[in-house]
Parts: structure tokens; sequence; C-alpha cells
């Protein structure tokens, strides 16, 4: 099919609730792109027509790397209905639902995701513009980069849903100031890329919620569950975590910011471990034999029962990589237990006494008066 003389399409790329996304050639000049079409059976809607106009509006008027280009917005005939189409940038790569596929990605690759998005946001954010759809399958990443995608239902900052009792979004990344009906907010992208943050580290999200009513019970109401521990992963990526998934909007980072410390934290070197060398082995070994010898019997024993310490033990896996957000982590209790009998402490040098204190001066006067009697005949 070709679009208006110069769009031929060439192949389905995806399909939502609403359109189409074709990959076409711009046979103009001769390059290709992705197009976007609304679906026939909603062409009727004079609301959804105005909401594709406005998504190629807002899209086109940001400038940024890891934003999904906006080239062309038209209108063609088609079977005696008219169908509005988006011409975009073409994107290679897969999105973000697809690369994690149930499980985590390695912390530091998540993070620079997490870096480029919230790059994006900001962006659009200096714009005025709100995203109100940040979730995985919106994001795309490719042998560029990652590219955020789809701002069909985008916003102004500070407008308020046109419908009263519907609120536009995805249930499982649904911020809960907007659940309340409250004003778009920059906040609200930035709260649901804490969600996509931590799906992406933890290979879940932080409940346990499966129907659109557990999940917005969950923004509204529960606290999300600690990230579990990812090797490596430095403590401030979990402090940035927790502070987008803040209930209040005003408690969240701005998404510049975000940006910024996400991106300074996925640049930062990997620790180094030196291999010492064979001379220095030998003197660690040595230094460590030294050291067993002087502390003879001293072991590491579960509480109740002692065990002999063994040279080469291991650590028990833990039964579980990830908890459950509802589990709550087992501690180990642990002494420490002394083998064999102790040598004798010398006893510590008792401290001299303290001179007692002179009488009081009252007492003074009573000595003085009993000498002077004692002098008289």
């Amino acid at each position: 099919m070709l679009i208006d003389g110069r769009y031929r399409l060439l192949g389905r790329l995806g399909q939502g609730g609403m359109s189409v996304v074709w990959r076409a050639e711009d046979e103009v000049l001769g390059r290709e792109v992705a197009v976007k079409v609304l679906s026939a059976r909603l062409t009727a809607d004079p609301r959804l027509l105005r909401q594709l106009h406005a998504e190629a509006r807002a899209a086109a008027g940001l400038r940024h790397a890891t934003v999904v280009q906006v080239y062309d917005y038209g209108e063609t005939a088609y079977r005696g209905a008219v169908l509005p189409y988006v011409v975009m940038e073409l994107v290679d790569g897969r999105t973000l639902t697809e690369l994690l596929g149930g499980t985590a990605l390695p912390w530091r690759r998540a993070v620079l995701i997490g870096a480029q998005v919230a790059a994006a946001l900001a962006a659009a954010h200096e714009r005025g513009v709100v995203h109100r759809d940040v979730k995985p399958g919106n994001v795309m990443v490719g042998p560029s980069g990652v590219k955020l995608v789809d701002f069909g239902i985008s916003a102004a900052a500070g407008a308020t849903d046109e419908d009263q009792g519907q609120v536009l979004g995805t249930p499982a990344y649904l911020a809960p100031e907007r659940i309340r009906g409250g004003p778009v907010r920059p906040a609200t992208d930035v709260y649901a890329l804490g969600l996509l943050l931590y799906q992406c580290l933890a290979g879940r999200m932080p409940w346990d919620a499966s129907t659109a009513t557990q999940m917005l019970r969950a923004h509204y109401y529960a606290e999300p569950a600690p990230l579990p521990d990812v090797p490596g992963l430095p403590p401030a990526v979990a402090g940035l975590v927790a502070r987008c998934l803040a209930k209040a909007p005003d408690e969240r980072p701005a998404a510049a910011e975000l940006a910024r410390a996400l991106s300074e934290i996925a640049a930062r070197p990997p620790a180094t471990v030196r291999t010492p060398s064979p001379r220095r082995r030998a003197l660690a070994v040595c230094g460590t034999a030294a050291a067993l010898v002087a502390v003879t019997g001293l072991a590491v024993a579960d509480a109740g029962e002692p065990s002999t310490p063994t040279p080469a033990a291991a650590a028990p896996a833990p039964s579980s990589p990830v908890p459950s957000p509802v589990s709550t982590p087992v501690t180990r209790t642990v002494k420490l237990t002394l083998v064999g009998a102790p040598r004798p402490v010398a006893k510590p040098a008792q401290p001299a006494k303290k001179p007692e204190p002179a009488p009081k001066a009252k007492d003074k006067g009573k000595q003085k008066g009993k000498a002077k009697g004692k002098g008289k005949p």
C-alpha cells in the first residue's frame, strides 16, 4: 500500500489498541521510516484524531538523541474513511519488554538504560510535555542506544484529564496522584521510571499485583519492597529508585537530576582486583598461618551447636536468589567459640586508694577548741 504517493508500507512492526506501526519506505527521500496509522475502526472518534495529531506535534517539538524523531503527519483516504498517520524515525532494536523477558538485567546496563530514559524525559519536561506512559514497551533498545517512543497520550504539564472519571495511562505504572485524578506533572513520569528501573534490576515489580485493581491499590497504599541484593550495585542506585517511588510527587527527583546521577554511576569503572605475585602470595600464606597459630582454636559456629572450622569451607548458597515481596530476610545468628583452655590472665594491679578528704571547717574548729582546752591548767 502506498500512502499519499510517498510512503510504501512494507510490513507490520507492532500493533496497539489504537494504531498499527508499519515499516515503510519514503520513496521521495529514499530511506526507511516507521509509519503509525490509526486503526480504521477508530476513525469515527474525533477525539482520537486530535490525540494522534497532538502526539505528532509534541514529539516533533523535541530534539534529543533519546527521543524518537517525528518527520511528518498527514491524513489519507482509505475505504471511505480518513486515516491519520505519523511518520517517524525507524528504530532498529527490541523493546525493553522483549529484552527483559521476565528476568533482570546486569545492573550497569539497567542503570545506563535508566539514565537515557531519564534524559529523554528531561528534554520533554523542559518543553512542558509529560509522556504519561513510560513503560518497558515504550523503550526501544538498539545498537545506537535507547529511544523513548509513543507520545500518544502525552499532555502539557498541569493539564487534567478531559473525561471525568477516566485516567489515561497503564495501570502497572500509574503514579498515586494520577489515581486521584490530579493534574499531569513531570513527577508522574519519574514515578513510572522508578518502577521501570526496579523491574530492570530485580526482574520483577516491587509488589505482588496481577489485576488492575490490585495494581492501583499498591500504588496508592503499599510501600515498595526493598531491592534485592544485586552484586556490585552501588547503594546510591537503590536510594534513587526509592526516591522515584515516593508517594508524594514533591519528594521525587527531577528527571534531569536522575539522568545526571545515573550517568555518573554507569560511567564509573568496575572495581579491579590485583593478582599478587608468587612471592607476595607466599608471604601472605605464611602470615595467615602465623595468625592462625596465634589464635589457636578460634572458630565460627552456629548458635547452639559448635562446629570445627574447615579451611576451605564455603558460604552456603541462599535458598532463593530473589526474596518474595512479602517475605522477611532470614538472619543467621553466629557466635565465636574458643576451643581449648584459655591461658590464665594476670589480674590488673589495684589502683591506689585516694587520700581521705580533709575534715570540714566546723570539725577543725572543734578540734582546735579541744587542743586549747588541753593546754589549760
